[in-house]
Formats: structure tokens, sequence, C-alpha cells
């Protein structure tokens, strides 16, 4: 985040908004049907204090899907609630995924810092050996030792 605090007062596609008549109108279809996807778990409005339904552009969104799969597509409406708990689990493995692959490139990154560490620790005034070669002389240089 940049610093500031986010305005609690800001609407969402989440923030329940509606009652059940306007997410009725919205969705073009009638309180009692929104009633039976709710008490089947097709769609989940939160609920006031006093357990009136309140629900967000994202229920209604959700309501306008069941209503297509339902009309259009002749799914019932149990095929409907088990779509809808898939896309829900496929979009929690997709969060999850996104944040292993960042939490691996992170530990990638702290790898190749500490690689980098180590090599830049090498003396440098050591020359690795390396055996001769058939065909190759060793030479070897001793300092003369005064005389004396």
């Amino acid at each position: 985040m940049d610093g500031r605090r986010k305005n609690p007062y800001q609407l969402t596609d989440e923030t329940p908004v509606y009652v059940i008549s306007v997410a009725a109108q919205l969705s073009g279809l009638h309180p009692q049907t929104l009633r039976q996807y709710d008490r089947l778990g097709l769609v989940s409005p939160d609920r006031t204090a006093g357990r009136g339904r309140r629900y967000s552009a994202r229920d209604i969104e959700l309501l306008r899907t069941v209503q297509a799969l339902s009309q259009d597509e002749g799914i019932n409406l149990a095929g409907i609630k088990r779509i809808i708990e898939l896309e829900n689990q496929v979009a929690a493995l997709q969060q999850r995924v996104a944040e292993l692959s960042t939490a691996v490139d992170g530990a990638a990154a702290t790898l190749r810092a500490r690689e980098a560490q180590v090599h830049a620790s090498y003396r440098r005034d050591l020359v690795p050996y390396q055996p001769p070669q058939p065909g190759n002389a060793l030479v070897v240089w001793r300092p003369k030792r005064p005389q004396g």
C-alpha cells in the first residue's frame, strides 16, 4: 500500500448494500426465488442485525449467472451449486498458486544474493591448482637461499 488508509465507506463489489426487493429487481428474479437460492446455498447474502438480507453487486451477478445456467443451459439447481463450488475452489487455488509463485520468486532472489556473497568472499590471491597434463612439464620455482 502507499501509506494511505483505505476509505471505510468506499463501495466495492462485495459491499452488501441492496435489500432483497432491489436485488430481485436488479437480477430480474422474484424475491421468493432469491430466498430459495439463499436456502439452497446458491447465493449467500450478508445479514443485518435484524437478519434482513443485504446483497452485493457480486451477489447480483451471481444471481444472474444462476438464472442463465438454469434457464439457458437447463442445468438443475444442484448442478449449479456444484459449478459455483468448483469455480470458488478454482479461484482459491489460483490465488494460492500466485502466493506460492511469489514466495518461490522471493526465495530464488535470496538464494542468488547469498550465492553472490559467497562468490564475492573468495580470496583473489589464490590460484586453483591444476595437476599437470601428460606432455606438460611442471615447473616449480624455489628462491635461492642466501649463502652465509
